[in-house]
């Protein structure tokens, strides 16, 4: 079953002493040049540098109090959430493996390392790594926390909006970064269980397509999951969760916001040289999304917004206004 509000809280008392309660930025120029209010959840400033050490160490954390005598975990992760798990796993003092396709860049794979992880490359899609994390989940007593296709996940996600709605009073809306679904699907669970008069729109890389599902009202990608190209590579796989998707069905407005990769690159652009943090590229979907005005597009009538800026690990030797300029 979906977490409860109950379950969320639960999980926000659970992980407080590991995590940082991040700080809410401001800014009169993204105000001025969104006509809105911005109040921007800095998850860029959060242990491991994104919002998966949330998900990771209440993951742990709930496992063992249903089984006190846990091995060691396993997942399979090509960036933030096997970096989150491997300090999460440090923290309690557990075994962790993480399974990562073989493309992934070496300062990701060296970060996870730095945690005590074992690292293990699988083939570059989704199929190849969760079918690996699988035989070595069996092979070693492991046990497998999914990076976002997990009720404990998604509840210590869904602390951020718990923590936003204590710093702003106020707010209309909540703009999120959607890639397989955990963060949307945490935030629009606290969000509209504790104060439901608050919009959560997800916005989307182009090429996953999401918002044709949310309009129809079911899920419309018939393949297999795959990985699109987009800059935002965080969150670049086509489909949301088993999991994920039900709930974010439910709770999430049907509207969802697509931005480009020329867009993301100015909107991070815009977070390096205006808000002076560092900003990974799908940190920027949802600032973006206002620079654009998208948001804007589909409610005029809005006014406080806050956005989630859900990580900041990024390869400096392949910044994407290079890299992306350099494709063409």
């Amino acid at each position: 079953m979906e977490p409860t509000l109950r379950q969320i809280l639960r999980a926000h008392r659970r992980i407080a002493p590991y995590i940082h309660r991040t700080p809410i930025l401001t800014s009169a120029t993204a105000n001025q040049l969104t006509g809105l209010n911005v109040f921007f959840k800095t998850e860029n400033f959060q242990k491991t540098g994104s919002f998966k050490a949330r998900g990771a160490i209440n993951g742990i954390l709930s496992l063992q109090e249903r089984k006190p005598n846990v091995k060691g975990v396993v997942t399979h992760s090509s960036g933030n959430h096997g970096l989150a798990l491997a300090w999460a796993a440090q923290q309690l003092k557990m075994p962790c493996l993480v399974v990562v396709p073989e493309n992934t860049a070496a300062v990701k794979i060296n970060a996870v390392k730095t945690y005590g992880a074992e690292v293990v490359l699988s083939q570059p899609t989704p199929q190849a790594r969760k079918l690996l994390c699988k035989e070595l989940s069996a092979e070693k007593s492991y046990e497998i926390i999914e990076p976002f296709d997990n009720y404990d996940v998604i509840a210590g996600q869904a602390t951020i909006a718990i923590e936003l709605m204590e710093q702003v009073s106020d707010l209309e809306a909540i703009v999120v970064p959607v890639g397989g679904g955990g963060l949307s699907a945490g935030i629009a669970l606290a969000t509209k269980l504790s104060k439901p008069h608050i919009r959560v729109l997800m916005v989307e890389p182009k090429g996953k397509e999401l918002a044709k599902s949310m309009k129809a009202g079911n899920w419309m990608w018939d393949g297999p999951d795959r990985n699109f190209s987009t800059v935002a590579d965080s969150i670049n796989r086509q489909h949301l969760g088993k999991l994920t998707w039900p709930i974010v069905l439910k709770y999430a407005e049907s509207d969802v916001l697509t931005v480009e990769d020329e867009e993301i690159i100015q909107g991070m652009k815009f977070a390096f040289q205006r808000l002076k943090i560092v900003v990974e590229p799908a940190s920027a979907t949802g600032l973006t999304s206002l620079l654009t005005r998208k948001l804007q597009k589909i409610n005029s009538s809005l006014q406080n917004v806050g956005v989630i800026v859900c990580g900041g690990n990024v390869d400096l030797d392949h910044l994407p206004w290079y890299d992306h300029q350099a494709s063409k």
